[in-house]
């Protein structure tokens, strides 16, 4: 989950998506249905700690096996910031990763979700690559795939984007979408990418709004600076409170606590299943530069 500006929009899609039929069909290989009670399965989830600012200048402390900002209770996993010091930082929360106990070359992701709301809220749900295999720098060298970022103060929009070191937000070259989801914050929805040797595509629900194509297919001239994506990635589900995206209209102080309600989390690899397809609804924005 990193920053990145909102350009000027080269396409504008509004009122339907024709229906898409997938060649490729799926066969659920992880999972974690939270059909349990207490904090996250140690065998899944692990968890990234610290109050550095995450490379973003967040506000929040993530916590370890801390039940008051990652829980499960009622088939739900909870991430709750909270407005409360840890370790000099004005907030606290949770960032989980399967990293070590689920890493996947290829599939499809499945998280449905209900989102925070509220300005200086900046929930995602992620990948990062497991190994540190391309480049000089860890990041964006090796990739970053965002299945969905929401930012509290543009409420009714989530988004979907890629960095490489080719496609990145510090240099306003990182391929995203955006797309129109009113009830996100009442409503749980499915936010996914399907991710192919060829391409990587989001969805929310079944609508298919976003394609990221590997340019290195059919040039010589391409390499992983454009498509890093064919080494093991690993999820992450987090709430970042404030931040250069996250905060850039500041933070509503009498917010908080706020949570991400996460229902469920798969993983599927190919096999022979149902494809999906696509819904009628929702507004897309895409960024191609």
């Amino acid at each position: 989950m990193h920053l990145y500006v909102q350009f000027t929009l080269i396409a504008l899609v509004v009122g339907f998506y024709h229906p898409t039929q997938a060649d490729t069909d799926w066969r659920l290989v992880w999972s974690d249905e939270f059909d349990y009670t207490g904090l996250p399965d140690s065998s899944r989830w692990s968890y990234d700690v610290g109050g550095h600012g995450w490379g973003n200048g967040e506000e929040q402390f993530y916590t370890q096996g801390r039940m008051q900002n990652a829980r499960v209770e009622d088939g739900v996993l909870t991430i709750e910031a909270r407005r409360e010091y840890k370790e000099g930082r004005p907030y606290t929360s949770a960032r989980l990763v399967t990293k070590g106990k689920g890493d996947w070359m290829y599939g499809r992701f499945e998280v449905r979700a209900r989102l925070p709301s509220g300005r200086g809220t900046w929930p995602a749900i992620w990948m990062l690559a497991s190994h540190d295999t391309y480049g000089q720098n860890y990041w964006p060298d090796n990739g970053e795939i965002d299945i969905m970022e929401h930012v509290g103060y543009d409420p009714d929009v989530v988004h979907a984007t890629i960095h490489t070191l080719a496609f990145n937000h510090t240099m306003g070259t990182q391929r995203s979408a955006q797309l129109r989801v009113p009830k996100a914050r009442e409503a749980f929805h499915t936010y996914s990418v399907e991710w192919t040797p060829e391409e990587i595509r989001a969805y929310v629900d079944t609508m298919h709004y976003y394609t990221f194509k590997n340019q290195r297919f059919g040039s010589k001239q391409t390499n992983f600076r454009q498509w890093p994506f064919d080494r093991p990635f690993h999820l992450i589900l987090n709430v970042a409170v404030g931040g250069m995206w996250g905060g850039a209209q500041g933070i509503d102080y009498a917010i908080w606590p706020q949570k991400m309600e996460v229902d469920y989390v798969r993983v599927y690899d190919v096999d022979n299943g149902t494809a999906v397809e696509s819904q009628s609804w929702g507004q897309v924005k895409t960024d191609e530069r």
